[in-house]
């Protein structure tokens, strides 16, 4: 393949980026780099340009059903899970974690040009979370166990024991390529199964990278595996497949319903990590400098292409003007640029064309339903024209009924809101389908409490936005999503638990 001609104002392609870019990309199954059956192929495009990076495998049914007969076989022969020890699996992800540090730049390059993202921003923040991930779950491999139960059966002992599911399907989306697979694979493998995982197709490279260093880093064949590919091809014929046991998503609520329709059949298990609107609630006796800044950046932090995004901003009246011009103020000093080019802009585009095309959708939309921006609103010309840019756009104007205050936009847009009691917002905020995270600015510790409580919503922050560890469960009530990532909750999704029953006398 022929490499893209990229502007002047990128920083250089680092030599693995530039060859990486250059080979014929191939589907990771068993252990081998195999094209895909059909020698079907896909284009992954850099949004901040609209050029063609790369062709890549585009995986159809037959090459899922090659990848599930390979983990099968992984697991069903124990090389994992039961031939080496807890010890030993532990210290594979580890170095698995070394690695993804020590290629950190090479991955922050791709993610940047697949994805958009400022490379910066991908190199400190989601490389080392990713890495993060999996040291994290590296030291669960040998605290995984059962419990003795005290049953009231005499003579008789009972005990349990906490076994992997087996070849889990991972689905994972576009806008944080290497952290959210992390998220999901770390305490997959952790648990002992095998995996295959789906990367979106907008943005494959990471993924595909990922796994050459599951491969240097010595892990049996079969155990990790990854098809490129469309979510009707490649990923519906990884939900239907009756080889599969598990399928973890993240992605839309639409999306979501078709995979739950579509494992009907086999009863698989399902663990869904969806969208959101979430609700951000600024009081009057917040500190407003700290709030005007956190609300900014929750609307806008990963250009809006967030499920936390805090896309709802309720903000008490008698200081709505005040922190909707502070807003418009913090947002006039975003620089939106290129994700690679040597002067690092603080966002880069929306993913593709589609995304572009969508989050404009529902600008017209709002508009055209009385909606004003105090600043934002227009697609950016200019050097950018090629890109898929967006200017931040602030709404004032706008009731809780309107399509852009109801829908999750996944783009640089905000609704500002006021609000005139504690009970009201309350009513608001919880008046959504969706409950991934809520958040609140006060320095009342009671109504942090009270909101607390009352907010609907698997994550709540006050006086912050955005914060997660590996070590702290996230996800969603209602719509949001079913099952929780991060934390020990992470291990019970990828495991199960069996109960045995031995007669002592």
């Amino acid at each position: 393949m022929t490499l893209p001609v990229f502007p002047e104002t990128y920083i250089d392609l680092l030599p693995e980026v530039r060859a990486f870019l250059g080979e014929e990309l191939k589907l990771y199954i068993g252990g081998r780099w195999v094209p895909a059956l059909s020698g079907a192929t896909f284009e992954t495009v850099d949004p901040s340009t609209g050029r063609v990076l790369a062709r890549v495998p585009s995986a159809q049914a037959e090459d899922v059903d090659a990848a599930v007969r390979a983990a099968r076989q992984t697991f069903d022969s124990g090389a994992w899970h039961l031939k080496l020890t807890a010890s030993e699996r532990g210290r594979l992800i580890w170095r698995l974690a070394d690695l993804i540090e020590a290629r950190a730049p090479i991955l922050a390059q791709l993610d940047a040009l697949d994805n958009g993202k400022p490379v910066k921003k991908a190199q400190t923040v989601d490389v080392p979370l990713s890495a993060d991930h999996f040291r994290y779950y590296a030291g669960w491999t040998t605290k995984i166990e059962g419990a003795t139960i005290p049953v009231s059966t005499p003579g008789m002992f009972n005990y349990t024991v906490r076994e992997p599911i087996g070849v889990c399907g991972l689905i994972v989306p576009w806008n944080y390529p290497l952290l959210m697979a992390a998220w999901k694979i770390a305490p997959a493998l952790a648990a002992g199964n095998c995996i295959i995982l789906k990367p979106a197709e907008q943005t494959p490279l990471s993924a595909l990278y990922l796994a050459r260093l599951f491969e240097e880093a010595g892990f049996p064949p079969g155990v990790f595996n990854v098809l490129t590919g469309y979510g009707e091809t490649a990923g519906a014929a990884l939900v239907e497949h009756p080889g599969v046991d598990k399928i973890g998503f993240t992605g839309s609520a639409s999306v979501a319903r078709t995979i739950i329709r579509n494992s009907a059949s086999t009863l698989k298990r399902v663990s869904l990590e969806l969208g959101g609107k979430s609700p951000n609630i600024i009081f009057a006796d917040a500190d407003l400098e700290q709030a005007v800044v956190g609300a900014t950046w929750a609307s806008f932090g990963n250009n809006g292409q967030s499920c936390t995004a805090g896309s709802r901003l309720y903000i008490e009246r008698r200081v709505f003007d005040r922190v909707v011009e502070g807003i418009a103020d913090e947002v006039a000093k975003i620089r939106v640029g290129m994700g690679m080019q040597a002067e690092q802009p603080d966002l880069g585009p929306v993913v593709s064309g589609d995304q572009l095309n969508t989050v404009m959708g529902y600008i017209q939309d709002g508009y055209a339903s009385g909606a004003q921006s105090v600043i934002g609103g227009k697609r950016l010309g200019g050097a950018l024209a090629d890109g898929y840019f967006i200017e931040p756009t602030v709404f004032v104007n706008v009731q809780d009924s309107l399509k852009i205050a109801r829908e999750e936009i996944f783009g640089p847009v905000v609704c500002a809101m006021p609000f005139d009691d504690a009970d009201e917002v309350l009513w608001r905020a919880n008046e959504t389908p969706f409950g991934l995270a809520a958040g609140l600015w006060t320095r009342d510790l009671a109504t942090a409490h009270r909101f607390a409580a009352k907010l609907r919503a698997g994550t709540i922050w006050i006086n912050t936005w955005g914060d997660t560890d590996a070590a702290s469960p996230f996800g969603g009530y209602k719509q949001s999503g079913h099952g929780r990532e991060m934390g020990k909750e992470a291990i019970d999704l990828y495991s199960e638990v069996k109960s045995v029953w031995l007669r002592a006398d």
